[in-house]
């Protein structure tokens, strides 16, 4: 992974480590035929891609995960930035918001759904004193979460699970809390992972949440916005982009007590997806849409060497597409990354 300060002449590419060299192309194609480039069409395919969810999911982060770490770190989430912000002083914040929004303590025994490679995890888990429990899966991500917090010295306090979040393989009312940060945007049913969450949760504790969603000004008439939310699945292995609406609706039906719901997108002094933008930065150059095609570029060059497997130019650029998406519908403000909610199972719920 290249550090924040990385120089541009390092010339550090990513690699798909979560498969064989050999299965590299054959993960994307298979990937990509869950999309259709006819707006209509691949509307219509929805239903598909959400039956495959599990399936698109895996292939998605098998392709990306080194993509995401070589140009994000291993927090793979956006954040409110500030005047003087470091992106990683920005994620560390947006994390320690989430634990104290949920009152956690070293008492606290929470689950992470979606986890990643365990970046937020561990640093919640440094914060709060927490025991968390990370919940993914893709077996790729799993293993790095575990290796990552043995090296880190946490591996009695983050204990990381290959599971399907749709289907917990925990107790009922035996968490104080579960949060997730813009991972369950994956579920194929927000419904029945909202009921399943709330299964799991002690009566009284909290669920936090940042997730991805389609704001109030997204018109599904438009073709422009249709346009951008599509790069979005696509970009980001999703298999239908929820609203706000839907959201709240799917909380309320899990029966949960809604205590703040807020986009917290606009709060910061400086766009969100500043670290994507197009402007040449020295401390972030791997990161700007410069960047982004001088990486793009030298995969091509790798994969003609045999240098890189095939296939890995592709994944890259499904990530400048899912880039390019995402500051569209930040600047249309019809995407927000950060819908935050906090919502709590009653304390007399059985």
């Amino acid at each position: 992974m290249a550090a924040t300060g990385a120089s541009v002449f390092e010339f550090k590419t990513p690699v798909t480590h979560g498969l064989k060299a050999e299965e590299v192309d054959k993960t994307v194609k298979t990937y990509w035929d869950n999309w259709d480039q006819d707006l209509a069409t691949n509307e219509a395919n929805r239903e598909q891609r959400v039956s495959n969810y599990e399936k698109i999911t895996n292939a998605y982060y098998n392709l990306a995960t080194d993509f995401y770490e070589y140009g994000w770190g291993q927090s793979f989430h956006f954040a409110r930035m500030f005047r003087s912000d470091s992106l990683q002083t920005a994620i560390a914040r947006h994390e320690h918001y989430l634990a104290l929004r949920m009152g956690l303590t070293a008492k606290s025994r929470v689950a992470d759904l979606g986890c990643g490679v365990g970046g937020p995890a561990r640093e919640i888990a440094r914060f709060s004193g927490a025991s968390i429990l990370g919940v993914n899966n893709n077996e790729y991500q799993v293993k790095r979460a575990e290796q990552y917090a043995q090296r880190e010295g946490l591996a009695g306090q983050c204990k990381f699970i290959k599971a399907d979040f749709m289907n917990l393989p925990l107790m009922d009312n035996s968490l104080d809390g579960v949060y997730a940060i813009e991972a369950t945007c994956h579920a194929p049913n927000l419904p029945a992972l909202y009921a399943e969450i709330f299964r799991v949760l002690k009566p009284g504790a909290a669920f936090a949440c940042y997730e991805w969603c389609m704001t109030d000004a997204f018109d599904k008439n438009n073709p422009e916005h249709l346009r951008i939310k599509r790069g979005i699945e696509i970009g980001d292995g999703i298999a239908d982009m929820r609203t706000v609406a839907e959201v709240n609706r799917c909380l309320h039906e899990a029966g949960f007590v809604i205590e703040d719901t807020r986009d917290m997108a606009n709060e910061g002094d400086i766009p969100w997806w500043q670290p994507m933008r197009p402007d040449f930065s020295i401390t972030m150059f791997h990161r700007t849409r410069l960047g982004r095609n001088v990486t793009d570029k030298l995969l091509l060059v790798l994969e003609l060497l045999g240098l890189a497997p095939k296939g890995s130019r592709q994944v890259s650029q499904t990530l400048i597409t899912a880039a390019d998406s995402l500051i569209d519908g930040a600047k249309l403000n019809i995407f927000t990354p950060m819908y935050f909610f906090i919502v709590r199972k009653p304390a007399t719920a059985q």
